[in-house]
């Protein structure tokens, strides 16, 4: 009886220093975290996009705290609102969020385009694109199976006669649907009225046009009509450059496959 007695007593006693150990370690060993972080991360939405470009709000909020010179307006999603929430609690001038919108450049709809093949695979774009890049004739073209819709938390995003669509006005500018895009379809503009091309086929123009009654056939009229020279073709595919572009609009007459779009994203 008395040798459990001892042992019981030596596991507490033990129990005890460790403990001690423990809370002493904890005091002189303690990471302090900046409230301020946490009060930053409070005004983000927390939709954790990565648009601003760090790891999600966390991480922002982190570079707004600890490096100097961070931009408050980087979250497309929370616009305005947001940034000017952090400017006041960082007591820096007030930047407004400049408001951007996806484009799908591919107008390769059921009525332009044909299958190959009957896809009955993982219903995922993913997962269509490393069969054959996917079942449309054309291996450029929007697979349609919505991933970018599922990636996006505003559902901006809906798929109709086998391509996707966004809708502007949902649109929050967050990103997310340009990366889960297997065939780099998307793109982010600016919020004002833009050139677009509706196509993403850099084959040559007898090919694409033999899988797409809608595709670029890289003829180059948009090029010469254009007098700011903001639009190019290149590697068989009309290129704009938005910097350049006064959208004028003449490239989207010339263009004889009307691939070639004004896109008024204002709205």
């Amino acid at each position: 009886m008395t040798e459990i007695i001892f042992a019981i007593v030596v596991v507490a006693a033990i129990g005890l220093i460790c403990g001690l150990i423990l809370v002493i370690a904890s005091k002189f060993m303690e990471v302090k975290e900046d409230t301020r972080v946490t009060e930053v991360r409070e005004c983000l939405p927390g939709a954790n996009c990565g648009a601003c470009g760090f790891t999600g709000c966390d991480g922002y909020a982190k570079a707004l705290i600890e490096n100097e010179g961070t931009p408050t307006n980087l979250c497309t999603p929370g616009g305005a609102e947001v940034a000017k929430k952090i400017s006041e609690k960082l007591g820096v001038e007030f930047a407004d969020v400049e408001k951007a919108v996806a484009y799908v450049h591919c107008h390769g709809d059921c009525s332009a385009t044909k299958v190959k093949y009957n896809y009955e695979g993982i219903s995922t774009c993913a997962g269509a694109k490393m069969l054959f890049s996917g079942n449309w004739a054309c291996t450029h073209s929007c697979i349609g199976l919505g991933d970018c819709a599922l990636a996006c938390p505003s559902n901006a995003i809906l798929i109709r006669d086998g391509i996707a669509h966004v809708d502007p006005h949902k649109c929050t500018g967050c990103g997310l649907c340009t990366k889960t895009c297997p065939n780099s379809l998307i793109t982010l503009y600016s919020a004002k009225k833009q050139v677009v091309v509706a196509c993403n086929s850099t084959d040559k123009g007898a090919v694409t046009r033999n899988v797409c009654t809608n595709g670029c056939i890289g003829c180059k009229k948009c090029e010469k009509t254009c007098p700011s020279g903001a639009i190019s073709v290149q590697d068989n595919l009309a290129r704009v450059d938005s910097e350049k572009c006064t959208a004028c609009g003449l490239c989207a007459e010339a263009c004889p496959i009307g691939c070639i779009k004004i896109a008024d994203f204002t709205a």
